[in-house]
Order: structure tokens, then C-alpha cells, then sequence
């Protein structure tokens, strides 16, 4: 059990140089998966670091405690998502902290237990069901939207996010398919993808950027994101930092705009010429490109390759 959620945290030194914890830092983990980027924080953070770890998925959060028990009362673990994370702090009578870490995506353990049904396997698909909530209780499944999604709803997610080319023709078969069954299981799914002849010439396997997709869809996960920074930026303190790792293109242009919204004084249209949004800058961009893990890193973990880091610093906003 306590293997479960093993993995190698994803540009994991990068990201304690970024949050520059202190011996008494009040660390945000908005997405605690299986505890190890948690457990590091914890480490450097020593003797008096505090670490707050939510996650909406409460087999992470079995599987962190056990990683983090020895840590004692340092360790805080909240089943609540990141864009909750304010309320989640009140509850703990903590108004602002040094730093927060949102690592996005799925996990490994989420990847690879096929019952979650975040990815298809040739083996299991015909048992996979078209689950992919990151919450367990949660009442949307893949399967509920592939129920019940407009052909134009289907559309747009797969355009925006898996930039699927044939994107309305997979979206209408889908509709004409569920006519027939139910899509119920990977191998359904799979089964109208192939008959759609959507994605050929592609890099990606077109089922994997469908599944990519509808995980996404599934738990609101970009929504999620832009309250989320916006909920990180309330709590940190002055010279408090924020760092976000994105393996997705959508999630690191929003990563990217928010932090760069959030550092302007004036966010109001080019063609209004008196500033009337009253709009003063929150942060301090530090990474002026994304920081993407090392070869050695890529080589020794594939699923790192994607991943983008960026971080910002809270400012003291102008009276």
C-alpha cells in the first residue's frame, strides 16, 4: 500500500529553488498526489517548516499521510482542490503563507490503475470504465458527458484541449454511436475513434489526446486553474512565491497569462486611454521562460517531458 503513489516528483530541485523555503516556511501543496515533492518541501524546510497538502483525490491523501506521518503535526493533509485553497487555510486560522506548489496533471498511480479509467491499455480496455474523476465522489464521470454533452460541447473540447484535428467528425460519430450503447468502457470509446478515422498523421495516438481530453473536461481541470492561481496569489504573503508546474499547452498559457496579468498595474484594453480598472500588480514574474527538466531527468522519467515550470513572487501592492 504505502508504494502505491511512488513515483520521481517532476522537477523536483527546480522547484525548492524557486519557492526558496526557509527553517519556518508555511508551504502550500495544492496537488499532494502521493506526499514527494511534499516530503522534500518538508525536509529543506527544517525544523519548523509547515506543510498544508490538499488534493481532491483521497487515495492520494491515504497514501501522503503515510509518506508524511513522520513529520508529525508539520504535515496538514486537506481533501479540497487547489482553487478551494483559501477556504481550506481559514478552517486552519492561517491567513497568508510563504509559498504554494501546484504540480497539474495525473499521477502516475491515477495513470496506471486502469479502474480510474484516465488511460486505455489494449489488455484492459474492454474493463476500463470511462471514469477519470479526480474525486472519486465526484457526480460527472467521462462516461456522464459522452452521455449527455452536445455534439458542439464534444467539438470544443476536443479542439481546445487536444487540438484534435477532425475534431467536429469524431464529435458527431460519438453522438451518432451513444445512439446505438452507451459508451461505457475504454474499448467503446476506442472502438468509434478508430471508425472516425480522425487523427491520422499524427505524432499522438488520437485515443490518448481524446482521453486527454475528456479528463480534462471531466474535472473542470482549466477552470480549476485559473481560480487557483487566483486563490494563491489571496494567500501569499509579501515576497511569498508561487510556483506551477503545466504539462499541458492550455494549462501553461494560462500559467503564463495569469502570472502576467497579475504583475501589471493596468489591465484595461489598449483602446481605452485613461486606466479606469483600478487594477495594481500583485506579482513579480522570476522565470522569463518556463523551466523544462533536464535530459538526464527526461531519460530517467519519460512522463517529465512535457512538464513547464514557471514561478512568481507576491509584492506589496501600491496603496
Amino acid at each position: 500500500m504505502a508504494n502505491e503513489f511512488a513515483h520521481a516528483p517532476v522537477l523536483l530541485e527546480e522547484s525548492l529553488e524557486w519557492l526558496a523555503l526557509g527553517p519556518d516556511s508555511i508551504i502550500v501543496d495544492g496537488t499532494v498526489g502521493g506526499g514527494g515533492h511534499a516530503e522534500a518541501i518538508l525536509e529543506r524546510s527544517a525544523p519548523d517548516g509547515r506543510l498544508i497538502g490538499l488534493d481532491r483525490d483521497a487515495e492520494a491523501l491515504a497514501a501522503a499521510g503515510r509518506r508524511l506521518a513522520v513529520y508529525g503535526s508539520r504535515a496538514t493533509l486537506i481533501q479540497a482542490s487547489f482553487r478551494a485553497m483559501g477556504d481550506a487555510l481559514a478552517r486552519l486560522d492561517i491567513e497568508t503563507v510563504d509559498g504554494v506548489l501546484l504540480d497539474l496533471g495525473v499521477s502516475s498511480h491515477q495513470l496506471d490503475t486502469p479502474g480510474r479509467g484516465f488511460r486505455f491499455g489494449a489488455d484492459t480496455a474492454d474493463e476500463t470504465p470511462l471514469d477519470m474523476r479526480m474525486d472519486a465522489d465526484g457526480e460527472v464521470t467521462a462516461a456522464l458527458l459522452l452521455r449527455t454533452a452536445t455534439a458542439e460541447q464534444l467539438e470544443g473540447w476536443l479542439r481546445r484541449y487536444a487540438d484534435l484535428r477532425g475534431a467536429r467528425r469524431l464529435a458527431r460519430a460519438l453522438v451518432a454511436a451513444r445512439e446505438d450503447a452507451p459508451l461505457e468502457t475504454a474499448a467503446d470509446l476506442i472502438r468509434v475513434i478508430r471508425a472516425s478515422g480522425v487523427g491520422h498523421g499524427r505524432r499522438h495516438d488520437p485515443a490518448t489526446l481524446v482521453f486527454q481530453a475528456l479528463r480534462i473536461a471531466t474535472n473542470d481541470e482549466l477552470d480549476a486553474l485559473t481560480e487557483g492561481l487566483a486563490a494563491a496569489i489571496e494567500v501569499l504573503r509579501p515576497g511569498g512565491r508561487v510556483v506551477v508546474i503545466a504539462y499541458h499547452s492550455a494549462e501553461d498559457r494560462i500559467v503564463k497569462h495569469g502570472f502576467r496579468e497579475a504583475a501589471r498595474d493596468c489591465v484595461c484594453p489598449p483602446e481605452v486611454p485613461v486606466c479606469v480598472c483600478d487594477h495594481r500588480a500583485q506579482l513579480r514574474v522570476l522565470t522569463r521562460r518556463p523551466v523544462t527538466p533536464t535530459e538526464a531527468e527526461i531519460a530517467a522519467n519519460p512522463r517529465a517531458r512535457s512538464a513547464k515550470l514557471r514561478a512568481a513572487e507576491r509584492i506589496a501592492e501600491a496603496a
